[in-house]
């Protein structure tokens, strides 16, 4: 791509990360003429599908990366790119073990991967998951892990490659507002629900990842212009959703508040205390 295009490129973990994390955020600069990739570093294989969505599709995996297929067309993707990683599954899982699953990987070597495509799509702003990979889940970890590594790595003339160095303005790392987060896990309680087994599979720990702390909000990015393709987006993934997306309920009010505005930790360039953003590439 021309150095003179504007480029933002997201390192995700697997199909659906795009749009039910930063979808809005990917829609907004994509309608604004940036080029806008996406490395998927799995096909999602460990998740559960009804049988019902896999009619036409010889596995999870190709089901998966035709959702996310999907929702990148609505989102206006330049690119999508996949590690061909497996899916690692929640922590404990036997998925784990696997021998291609991405958390069982050496991060140096998935970061020289993601380093190349760095060098190759030379974007200016690289965007990842929080270092708790948002809500723990070992895969987004891993990937966080690896991109910060790949950060380094692409700039650095000692990483042997077959293309040039090359050195992104910025790194962000996508944050969930820990405010959202409380008022779930007190609705919960109040209901009579344990904020320990959230999510389809009851593997979230959403009172964990609240103890954890806050990591600190540099950049908000108001994605309300944006909000229906984003929720189009988060709709291709059906066999995620049970079909649709949900209207009512604690899930559905969430969705529709964290839509409208995107939060973001800004890793690099060091941020001076108390900056606030509202575009990631201001400055350039």
């Amino acid at each position: 791509m021309s150095s003179t295009t504007p480029a933002l490129l997201a390192v995700l973990a697997h199909p659906d990360d795009e749009s039910f994390g930063m979808g809005g955020t990917l829609a907004l600069y994509s309608q604004r003429g940036v080029e806008t990739h996406l490395i998927c570093a799995t096909r999602g294989e460990a998740g559960e599908v009804d049988p019902q969505y896999l009619e036409g599709f010889s596995s999870i995996s190709e089901r998966r990366e035709s959702e996310l297929r999907c929702a990148a067309g609505i989102l206006g993707l330049s690119g999508v790119y996949f590690l061909d990683y497996r899916d690692s599954g929640m922590a404990g899982s036997p998925d784990n073990q696997h021998p291609n699953a991405l958390a069982a990987q050496p991060v140096e070597v998935v970061a020289a991967r993601i380093a190349h495509m760095i060098r190759q799509i030379q974007p200016q702003v690289v965007v990842t998951f929080d270092p708790i990979g948002g809500y723990k889940h070992p895969d987004h970890i891993a990937i966080h892990s690896a991109t910060v590594q790949a950060f380094s790595l692409a700039p650095d003339p000692a990483f042997l490659d077959p293309l040039p160095p090359f050195q992104p303005h910025k790194l962000y790392f996508h944050t969930i507002p820990k405010a959202y987060l409380r008022l779930a896990v007190g609705i919960m309680r109040l209901i009579g629900k344990n904020p320990r087994h959230f999510g389809r599979n009851n593997d979230i720990d959403l009172a964990a990842i609240v103890e954890e702390g806050s990591f600190p909000t540099h950049a908000r990015i108001n994605c309300q212009s944006v909000s229906a393709a984003k929720e189009a987006a988060a709709a291709c993934h059906a066999s995620q959703l049970g079909g649709a997306l949900p209207r009512r309920g604690l899930v559905a009010l969430l969705s529709r508040r964290l839509s409208l505005t995107e939060t973001f930790m800004r890793a690099f360039p060091p941020p001076p205390e108390h900056l606030r953003e509202t575009d990631l590439f201001v400055g350039m």
